[in-house]
């Protein structure tokens, strides 16, 4: 479904993301790890469309995206949650949900009741200004507004840094279900946590230096702890 060939990415003559290669099968969630600053967050922008690389090559589903933008390619499919979250904070829970449908370019007009069974504190605090919620809150709020236009690849920068236990057992639910339900939906996590990557992910790459040092459908401790470590 999603397809990264010998990515280079770079901020201004800083290169962060170096030969980059990995695949995200349909159906599959697949786990990104590595420390804070080797360019995890980077790979994800680029992959939105959000920074042009340097070289190398991004394709969706068989088609080469790379010179596409990120209009084009939210309504390709793909959905993005960023680190830190950008919910609207005047704007209502709703109405920030509402705004993840522009997603879709009008195909689809309301908002599927399943983001409500995904987090139903959402449908209670409808009306209720993103601003006002918690930040375990908020994250549900980013995630549904991703998930309200149906993506086919989802992008999770991220989802459960800073987040209360009980929030992070929901989210690791929510991809679990997504997993089980909806076959060919992928999702590409940024993940810290050891723990909640082994529960949710069928494949793993960690980057340090901008670079894959280590990919495979098993993440033992002892051999990547090095790559994780502060």
């Amino acid at each position: 479904m999603l397809q990264l060939q010998q990515l280079e990415v770079a901020y201004d003559e800083s290169t962060v993301i170096r030969d980059i290669s990995l695949k995200v099968k349909p159906g599959q969630v697949v786990c990104l790890m590595g420390r804070n600053g080797v360019g995890k967050t980077t790979l994800l922008k680029a992959i939105m469309g959000l920074l042009s690389p340097k070289n190398g090559s991004i394709s969706y589903e068989g088609e080469d995206i790379t010179k596409k933008n990120p209009t084009y390619r939210s309504r390709k499919g793909i959905g993005y949650v960023p680190q830190g979250r950008e919910i609207f904070p005047m704007l209502s829970v709703y109405e920030n949900i509402l705004i993840g449908l522009e997603a879709t370019g009008g195909k689809i007009k309301e908002i599927d009741e399943t983001i409500y069974s995904y987090f139903p504190i959402l449908k209670e605090m409808a009306h209720r200004r993103g601003g006002d919620l918690s930040g375990g809150q908020q994250q549900q709020l980013a995630i549904a507004r991703a998930l309200v236009a149906k993506p086919a690849c989802i992008l999770l920068d991220e989802p459960t840094e800073g987040i209360q236990p009980n929030i992070v057992s929901d989210i690791q639910n929510v991809i679990r279900e997504i997993k089980e339900k909806n076959d060919n939906t992928s999702i590409l996590l940024v993940e810290q946590s050891f723990d909640f990557a082994k529960s949710v992910a069928d494949y793993f790459y960690i980057v340090d230096k901008g670079r894959i040092v280590y990919e495979g459908e098993e993440l033992v401790e002892s051999e990547v702890g090095r790559f994780l470590s502060v």
